[in-house]
């Protein structure tokens, strides 16, 4: 199982846009794929988005957000399991 954790911050103006983008077309997109497990969404005050989905194997890429709506290139990290 792998993690990944994609997070982004809106534009100024653009956040309710932003993630109505992430709900509606993006995390749409990536649940239909066979490896995928999972989706969680998140978003904060200070106008970040973050979404975790979980894969069975190589997770795929969260789609492009449309520029206008980002104050910022998206990141991304992987995380595995520990076993404890």
């Amino acid at each position: 199982m792998i993690a990944r954790m994609w997070e982004v911050r809106a534009s100024r103006s653009g956040f309710d846009e932003l993630l109505s983008w992430v709900c509606d077309t993006a995390v749409p997109a990536l649940e239909v794929l066979p490896q995928h497990v999972s989706s969680d969404v998140y978003s904060s005050t200070d106008q970040r988005i973050v979404v975790i989905t979980k894969w069975r194997n190589t997770p795929e890429s969260m789609p492009t957000p449309p520029d206008h709506l980002v104050a910022r290139t998206p990141h991304v990290w992987d995380f595995t399991p520990v076993d404890r």
